[in-house]
């Protein structure tokens, strides 16, 4: 039977009525209409629909709703805009890191909670964080760059 659950989704305070173990992303893309979150392959194995939930990337399509109840949850919506990109956004467009598209967000959102621990990642410390999303389109190394380009210009900013 639904219930109401009360969520804070890129600083903004919602409701939404659902069972409690509908996954999160299902809640996010049709109740929210927060599209950037993509499903993939449903069972927490690719990263295509990764978000972050308490300063943590997490699969949003094998996180019941129940779970992120009271949580603070950002998406790839949260981050930035088109006219004010995040520094991860705008340096995987300066790196032409993106190519289908479909992972790029997942992985957007992994690299930002790891530049929100170390400020200045090694390749090493990028792989590992990355390590769980499959990208099929072998943009590696242009989101390692990304990622790096993002890195100096959060640090210059800070």
């Amino acid at each position: 039977m639904p219930e109401n659950y009360s969520l804070n989704v890129n600083g903004k305070s919602c409701s939404v009525q659902a069972e409690g173990d509908t996954p999160l992303l299902y809640v996010l893309r049709n109740d929210l209409k927060l599209k950037g979150a993509r499903y993939g392959c449903g069972v927490g194995q690719c990263g295509a629909c990764t978000v972050i939930m308490d300063g943590k990337d997490i699969y949003s399509c094998d996180t019941p709703l129940w779970a992120a109840a009271g949580k603070s949850i950002v998406t790839i919506e949260g981050l930035g805009t088109r006219e004010q990109p995040h520094a991860l956004q705008q340096a995987f467009i300066d790196e032409q890191a993106v190519q289908c598209g479909y992972c790029i967000t997942g992985i957007i959102m992994a690299a930002k909670t790891l530049l929100d621990r170390t400020v200045h990642p090694t390749d090493a410390e990028i792989d590992a964080a990355l390590e769980r999303h499959l990208c099929r389109c072998g943009t590696h190394n242009r989101i390692r760059r990304a990622i790096h380009r993002a890195a100096q210009a959060l640090d210059a900013s800070r």
